[in-house]
Parts: C-alpha cells; sequence; structure tokens
C-alpha cells in the first residue's frame, strides 16, 4: 500500500521498507530490526558487506535475498578488509561514497565476528580512513554457531561454554569494551545505538553516513534465543539496558563525547532491572549481581567524565 506524503511526514522514521517480508529470523531477533532500520535509511544504495552470523542466514541463501540492496557474505574474519576493497572499487569506478546522494558501504557483522574474529580487519578499515560504515550488532555471544561466549559476553551470563550451575562456571570476565577500541584509531565518528531507540539509530546513521571516513556503530540487539527471554520483551530489555546503564547511548564524534541517554543527571535504574527477564542470568548469585553492578557503575562515572572534560 502507497503511504500518502503527508503521512510520511509526520512519521518519526522513514516510510519506506526495503527489508521483505519472510527471512528467517527468530521472533523478537534485534538483528533483523536493525537491519531493517538500516535500510530504511540508505535504501537501495548500500552495499552490504556481511560475514558469517545471524544476518547472513537471514538475509537468505543465494540466488534469494530478503535486503533490497547488493550484500557480500564474506568469511568470518574479514568484513573490514572486504568493505575496504569495496569502497575502494567504487571510487576507481567514478561513484561518489557516502553523503545524500553517494552509495553507502557498510559492514554488517555480529559481536563475535567484530570483538574477536574479525578485530585485525577492522582495525585495518579503521587506520585506513575508508569512506564507509562498520555496524557491529551486539547480541553477546556466537549465536548462529550455538551460543558460545565471545569477547562482548557479559560477567555472570549463561552460554554453552560458560553454563553456569553448581558445577560449571559462568562467564567470569566483563564485556570488552570495542567501542573503546575504535575510540584509540581517532576516527571522525563512532556511537553506540540500540533498537529500542529507533529515531536516535536513524539519526546516527545519517550522521555516519555525512561524516567523510570511517564510521562505526555499536548497535544493541537482543537475541531472545541465546538470552532465553521472551521473544515479546526485546524492546524492554533493550531499553533497560540503557535505562540502567549496562549499555549507555553516546557518540563520538571528532575527538568529543555526547552521552544521549540516559541523562548524566538521573540516577540509573539498578542492574536488576536489565537482568530479570533473561534466562542467561539465572544462575547469578547476589555476589555476581554486586559485581556486574559495579562494573556498570565504574563505566557509567568514566563515560560521564569523559563527556564532561571533552563534550
Amino acid at each position: 500500500m502507497e503511504i500518502p506524503e503527508n503521512v510520511k511526514k509526520r512519521l518519526s522514521i522513514p516510510a519506506d521498507e526495503h527489508f521483505y517480508a519472510g527471512h528467517t529470523a527468530c521472533q523478537g531477533c534485534g538483528a533483523s530490526l536493525g537491519l531493517r532500520y538500516v535500510l530504511k535509511t540508505y535504501g537501495k544504495k548500500t552495499i552490504f558487506t556481511i560475514p558469517a552470523c545471524c544476518s547472513t542466514i537471514i538475509a537468505g541463501a543465494w540466488p534469494y535475498s530478503t535486503l533490497d540492496a547488493p550484500l557480500f557474505h564474506t568469511a568470518f574474519e574479514t568484513t573490514g578488509a572486504v568493505m575496504s576493497g569495496v569502497e575502494a572499487a567504487l571510487k576507481v569506478k567514478g561513484y561518489k561514497v557516502k553523503g545524500e546522494d553517494g552509495v553507502m558501504v557498510v559492514g554488517w557483522a555480529g559481536d563475535g565476528g567484530t570483538a574477536d574474529i574479525g578485530l585485525q580487519a577492522l582495525s585495518g578499515f579503521l587506520e585506513r580512513g575508508h569512506d564507509a560504515l562498520y555496524i557491529m550488532y551486539d547480541n553477546e555471544a556466537y549465536m548462529n554457531t550455538g551460543i558460545q561466549r565471545s569477547g562482548s559476553t557479559p560477567y555472570g551470563a549463561w552460554t554453552t561454554n560458560t553454563p553456569g550451575g553448581k558445577k560449571h562456571f559462568l562467564e567470569k570476565r566483563h564485556k570488552k569494551k570495542v567501542i573503546d577500541i575504535v575510540i584509540a584509531h581517532e576516527i571522525p565518528y563512532a556511537a553506540t545505538a540500540s533498537v529500542a531507540y529507533p529515531e536516535d539509530f536513524i539519526r546516527k546513521l545519517k550522521k555516519a553516513r555525512d561524516t567523510p571516513g570511517p564510521s562505526f556503530i555499536q548497535l544493541f540487539a537482543p537475541c531472545p534465543t541465546g538470552w532465553r527471554s521472551p521473544t515479546d520483551k526485546s524492546i524492554e530489555i533493550a531499553r533497560l539496558a540503557v535505562q540502567t546503564a549496562y549499555f549507555p547511548l553516546f557518540e563520538y564524534e571528532n575527538g568529543k563525547y555526547k552521552i544521549n541517554m540516559p541523562s548524566p543527571k538521573k540516577e540509573p535504574k539498578p542492574i536488576e532491572e536489565f537482568l530479570k527477564y533473561q534466562g542467561r542470568f539465572k544462575y547469578m548469585t547476589k555476589e555476581d549481581i554486586e559485581i556486574l553492578q559495579q562494573w556498570v557503575n565504574h563505566e557509567w562515572e568514566k563515560l560521564k567524565k569523559l563527556a564532561e572534560v571533552f563534550g
């Protein structure tokens, strides 16, 4: 059905759809929502590079695709390298890259393919200064291969190789701060985003498009299958991740930090609010929860200080 222009003008996110129905994502999948928002923002003038991950399955097997845009399926570790090559080839062929009327080269990879296996290629992409956007959709484990822990898995989480229980162990390392590793490369634009706040995500996608040089967005994307959470709670969980300051939304732009939400002056909700709907945290003791809370508090205070000093 064609949406009238006067209705489109009142919408808070673009009306056009370039992510087809019939894909294979699980119910409540945050990654599929993220892909939909990227395509709403950039449309058909997007070229995706997607490594081995849930999203390569969601997009579909050749010759079919649920994405109304070109797509390269790549090896697990090569997202940064392949998107660099695509961007360079486009320029050699005379295409404009980035900008509202240019082609958007988007690397779309999970946390396992970014924080761990693809970190070297990501670093190379950032160092070389390519005009492209790397999006790490963060569902905090290797979901496509059986819910194994990744560098982005939080302290106290159950995965199939941190199984919990009386005779087993949970994840004992804190979440790797990939966004901090990216910012250390001093790129022009980096940000965190969440599928629970699509307007904020789309605004950041547009800013990444309009900023020359490499851009990076870490997108919080719940996985009901791996998180053992109800499929209708994905957005609420993603919202609570922000409201508890477990996953605060902020931007780094040309050396300056800006917190988008929650407000630096507002006390975050306790971490238990974020944990309560997720079966992956059911083995945590009170001591475990306190350890995670202390980490959240420390990271939140550090971010506020960065925004205060470099804002």
